[in-house]
């Protein structure tokens, strides 16, 4: 099994670049992510097309070749030390045939973001790099909690984290140590069967989603199944599912971990017999706690649940 590298630590004064990879974002949005970037004393840096729009069925924050620019700019410069994604939404799969690793295989930087942000974070795990799956710059304009943000600096730092949870009710207790994958459901779904998808050999994987009907979440899960996924990973741990189903129908709705989307992921891995966590905070949720994609970690699920990096 091939090393996963993970970035060099970053120290006071670092640059961070900020990038919009998928869809396209206000000025006011980021204010305070921006400015909390500064506040912990790193310089943030703005990708030239962070505000750009360019709307072709949907919103994006440029052309291809734009957030191809921004993105390998951001990738391969060696004055920047991290890249934080403004944002998810759609587009990421748009970039990832003209990504370009030159400088950055011999200077790795840590990329941070979550949801559509998923297709990046393959891809540099397939070229055997971690990545940081938390919050976005825009989130920060949401009232997330700040201990999600903190985290991420931590790791930025070099610390680790480590979790302590509850059970939950569809837990399935074990102890497991494997490679971290994942991200959003519907990005992993998208990306099977292409040379982008993650390897799920003896992995431990990760998953979350928002705005989805519960037959599209039932198709994503079954089309894993087919796939052969659940065969081969060694433990699943399930994050947010939110604004499930219809709005009006759904008493759940807003709430971060809903739980007739867990008893339908409940009811189709029930045959398996590898260790699960439910209710993991981290996934389109307010207390949205980081993982570090590509880490090795150490999964004890019992009375309660300990997850370690």
């Amino acid at each position: 099994m091939t090393k996963v590298i993970f970035p060099k630590s970053l120290k006071k004064g670092d640059r961070i670049a900020v990038i919009s990879p998928a869809g396209a974002v206000e000025a006011p949005q980021l204010e305070k992510g921006i400015e909390m970037i500064k506040s912990k004393g790193y310089e943030p840096v703005l990708g030239e097309h962070l505000y750009t729009k360019f709307s072709n069925g949907y919103n994006y924050a440029g052309t291809e070749q734009e957030r191809i620019k921004d993105i390998n700019w951001a990738l391969n410069d060696n004055e920047i030390a991290a890249i934080w994604a403004s944002r998810g939404g759609y587009g990421c799969q748009h970039l990832i045939q003209g990504l370009d690793l030159k400088n950055f295989t011999k200077n790795p930087k840590w990329y941070i973001g979550y949801s559509d942000n998923t297709v990046i974070q393959s891809y540099l795990l397939k070229k055997g790099f971690a990545s940081i799956h938390g919050q976005t710059i825009k989130t920060s304009s949401f009232g997330v909690t700040e201990e999600s943000y903190d985290l991420i600096f931590d790791i930025l730092k070099g610390k680790t984290p480590k979790y302590s949870l509850k059970t939950h009710q569809f837990n399935k207790q074990g102890d497991i140590e494997g490679e971290l994958v994942g991200g959003n459901l519907a990005l992993i779904y998208a990306l099977l069967g292409t040379k982008y998808s993650f390897d799920f050999k003896y992995k431990i994987l990760f998953i979350e989603d928002i705005g989805e009907n519960f037959y599209a979440l039932d198709r994503m899960i079954m089309s894993l199944e087919l796939a052969g996924v659940f065969n081969k990973i060694s433990g699943l741990i399930v994050g947010g599912m939110t604004n499930m189903g219809d709005e009006k129908e759904n008493k759940q709705y807003e709430e971060s971990f809903d739980e007739f989307a867990y008893q339908l992921i409940s009811d189709r891995i029930s045959k398996y017999s590898f260790p699960v966590v439910f209710g993991f905070p981290n996934g389109h949720i307010k207390d949205n706690r980081p993982l570090i994609i590509g880490s090795t970690i150490k999964m004890k699920v019992a009375d309660k649940v300990k997850i370690e990096f």
